[in-house]
């Protein structure tokens, strides 16, 4: 059921209109949510969860990721949102998806209202209609079909399309909010309902009325009686604005009831530092009260009032009365579907308007210093980066103390809150640290031929030559989760490399990463480099900087599968180095070592249960069962406490078994581990291809033939042979540290350290060279001669 009321003379609320609702709207229960059965919906895709809405109002949201809290939003609708490109009848794909998204932060306990506009182009479109429809049967008979197609319309005027298109619009909503058992009623305001106070106090008991019961108010200028606008009127302090068109109705309502949060959507991403659409337009994250000189206008929308400038200007004015505003964009069909829910849970999307200006530069800032000093990283000589990398490592021992303390304090918060194994990652130690510098030693001395060595040389022509040299990738972005010792290892390598670099470390590791980077920055600092690498500071959500595809050319994940695979989904456009998980198999063959196996499991096991590279199934030969062999191994594995899971081939052989495994593809990060048999090593070789992750595979034999055949015929990244799978690690591989391992099979793949942070451009030299010269009737011709590659220097 969806009420109407027209604010401009009504009666108290009270009186007059809730009778009304009584005997009507009230009559049906779906109209009605309670809040005590206010529960997630099964009706829609959009995940959402109740959260706790209480905040006293008064002073606006400082952060996106407070708007989350948001109790009372208004949602503002622009005429190019709401109508069709002709500007003739409504988008009815975005407005029902709108609703569905109005409808779902309803249902979480969010008291939401509807500013919306449409109502002229619907009219019209009825109009223009009617008047087709009146044309007279003979006329149209003796027009002809194409004369008929060019029927003169008249101009229509903008009150009377509104008058008609008012109900039809407001019909529409009714449909659509009744899809999801939620109640609308309409409002139509002029600005003399909020400058009369008897009719402002009615206007305010109505619409907290609505919002008692659970009902969305939807509110319209009344576009069939209100005069123009006038056109020096316009925001004059916090008590006073001038509603003339649905920007300063929407500032104003939202002021009026005090409304948490105010989402204006236009057909534009937001505001921009110079026109959009031109070349250099960048999109402004932030906007803050005193960046009105930093804003170039554009001409106002197709269709509607209101331009840019007026909705700065009314957001402004809601701010400055303690309301939260994002202006994004309602019209684009990758997003609007899910602009509205994606504002509230802190999503970047559009520009968010806030008081509080952060101290430090935004992430969008960040990206462009890591940019220009990662190119000037780039050109420094290999001597002046190996001597970065070198002070960094002294700094890691000299301010050990000082480290040591930073990290007492990340232990101290965080006991209780992480797992023994995350607390494990946390901590720091004299010989972490010792262990560190030796490894960032090791960088430096690998990183002297590292950035423009030659990796072919050819003579295309006489005085034509061509070099492939290797380069920096340009700017990482690596999120690394607990670890703090992952910061100096990547910086190092980033160094080496000549890449910018920006981090993103866990909120768990907070004092431990702020004086890294530091120490970072002080050794960047001796070449003057220091913007080189930047520590993400301010509450970017990772999927918000897995969207900067503009600055970040690789992404590298440091942590949880978890995190791996929701990088890999957030990431758009930006390439991912990382594994999603680390199932590393052991096959124990039948000619195996008694003395080398249980050591080889152990280890491979229990020494470090958590780590990417731990061993996660065990396979071992049939000939193996009911042997001291095998009698060994499971005494070993209950003495180290490790649960057991069976595989259903293993299960089969046994009377009484340990409990079946759930999946085969189970990476367990902790002391359990399945167990299956099988019949050959083609069978261990295809079970690993099968429910392996590509990471790290072993077996153990003394049967060299057989270990080859194994290590040729296994494809994942690291295969060893009568190793420990502990052994995949870039340090442990000489390479000095690493940025990850990856199982992916374009660039780099296993522990990626110095040379999986290059890449190459060709470099050609001629002397007025041309192509038409090598046509079949030119003067030269290719010789395509391979030269002498410079030696690479290995000391």
């Amino acid at each position: 059921m969806l009420s109407q009321v027209y604010c401009s003379g009504f009666q108290p609320f009270r009186q007059h209109l809730l009778p009304w609702v009584q005997s009507t709207a009230l009559s049906r229960s779906h109209c009605i949510q309670p809040s005590a059965i206010r529960h997630v919906r099964s009706w829609s895709n959009i995940p959402f969860i109740t959260v706790p809405l209480s905040r006293a109002h008064g002073k606006s949201f400082a952060h996106r990721s407070e708007l989350k809290h948001a109790k009372r939003i208004v949602v503002k609708l622009g005429s190019a949102v709401v109508t069709r490109g002709d500007e003739c009848g409504l988008a009815l794909g975005r407005l029902a998806s709108i609703v569905e998204q109005v409808s779902v932060l309803q249902n979480q306990g969010r008291e939401m209202m509807l500013v919306t506009s449409g109502a002229v182009a619907f009219g019209k479109q009825r109009l223009r209609h009617e008047i087709l429809l009146s044309q007279s049967v003979r006329q149209a008979l003796h027009s002809g079909q194409n004369q008929l197609k060019e029927m003169a319309i008249p101009v229509l005027e903008a009150r009377a399309c509104a008058a008609a298109g008012q109900s039809g619009l407001m019909a529409l909503y009714e449909a659509m909010f009744t899809q999801y058992s939620i109640c609308a009623a309409q409002i139509l305001v002029t600005n003399l309902d909020f400058h009369d106070e008897q009719k402002r106090r009615n206007l305010n008991g109505t619409l907290h009325e609505l919002l008692r019961m659970n009902i969305v108010p939807i509110v319209n200028t009344n576009d069939a009686v209100v005069p123009p606008a006038e056109p020096n009127s316009d925001l004059q302090g916090v008590n006073v604005i001038s509603v003339k068109d649905n920007d300063s109705l929407a500032a104003r309502l939202a002021v009026e009831m005090k409304t948490d949060l105010l989402i204006v959507l236009s057909d534009v991403e937001g505001l921009f530092d110079s026109p959009p659409g031109s070349d250099d337009a960048k999109l402004i994250d932030i906007f803050y009260p005193g960046d009105q000189q930093s804003v170039t206008f554009g001409t106002k929308s197709r269709v509607g009032m209101g331009g840019m400038e007026a909705k700065v200007k009314a957001a402004l004015w809601a701010l400055q009365g303690g309301t939260s505003v994002v202006i994004a964009n309602g019209t684009h069909p990758k997003v609007s579907g899910h602009v509205i829910t994606d504002i509230v849970e802190g999503k970047k999307v559009g520009t968010f308007f806030s008081e509080v200006k952060p101290a430090g530069p935004t992430v969008e800032q960040q990206g462009e210093m890591a940019r220009s000093g990662g190119r000037m990283l780039a050109t420094l000589e290999p001597e002046q980066r190996a001597e970065i990398i070198h002070h960094l490592a002294d700094l890691l021992t000299d301010q050990r103390d000082e480290i040591l303390l930073a990290n007492k304090k990340d232990l101290e918060e965080a006991e209780g809150r992480l797992a023994a194994p995350l607390l494990k990652r946390l901590s720091l130690s004299t010989s972490k640290l010792n262990s560190l510098a030796i490894g960032l030693r090791q960088i430096a001395a690998s990183s002297q031929d590292s950035v423009g060595r030659v990796l072919r040389r050819t003579r295309i022509a006489k005085n034509l030559e061509l070099e492939q040299v290797t380069v920096p990738i340009g700017v990482l972005l690596v999120i690394f989760e607990s670890r703090p010792d992952c910061l100096p290892q990547v910086a190092a390598l980033a160094i080496a490399s000549g890449n910018g670099l920006l981090l993103k470390g866990g909120k768990e590791a907070t004092h431990s990463n702020r004086i890294l980077h530091l120490l970072a920055q002080e050794a960047l600092s001796i070449h003057g480099v220091k913007e080189a690498i930047q520590l993400v500071n301010t509450r970017e959500e990772v999927e918000d900087l897995c969207r900067l595809d503009k600055m970040i050319d690789l992404i590298i994940p440091r942590g949880s599968s978890q995190l791996v695979r929701d990088i890999q989904k957030a990431a758009k456009g930006i390439p991912v180095m990382g594994h999603s998980e680390g199932i590393c198999h052991m096959y124990v063959d039948s000619e195996a070592s008694v003395d080398k196996v249980t050591r080889l499991v152990r280890d491979s096991k229990c020494e470090y249960p958590a780590a990417c590279n731990a061993l996660e199934t065990l396979l071992i030969h049939r000939d193996l069962l009911r042997t001291p062999l095998f009698d060994q191994i499971i005494d070993m594995l209950r003495v180290e406490q490790v649960k057991i899971h069976a595989g259903p081939k293993f299960a089969s052989y046994l009377t009484f078994s340990p409990s079946e495994v759930k999946s085969l593809r189970t990476e367990y990060g902790d002391l359990e581990l399945c167990i299956e048999v099988v019949d050959s090593i083609q069978e261990a070789i295809d079970h690993i291809h099968k429910y392996g992750s590509s990471h790290t595979d072993v077996i153990v034999t003394e049967n060299e033939k057989t270990a080859e055949f194994f290590l040729q015929h296994v494809d994942s990244a690291c295969v060893f042979w009568n190793a420990s799978t502990r052994f995949s690690d870039g340090y442990r591989f000489g390479l000095g540290a690493e940025v990850g391992i990856s199982t992916s099979r374009i660039h780099a793949r296993g522990p990626v350290g110095l040379e999986g942070l290059l890449t190459t451009k060709w470099l050609l030299r001629g002397q007025d060279h041309v192509v038409s010269d090598f046509s079949e009737h030119g003067s030269l011709k290719y010789l395509h001669e391979n030269l002498p590659v410079p030696q690479r220097n290995t000391n």
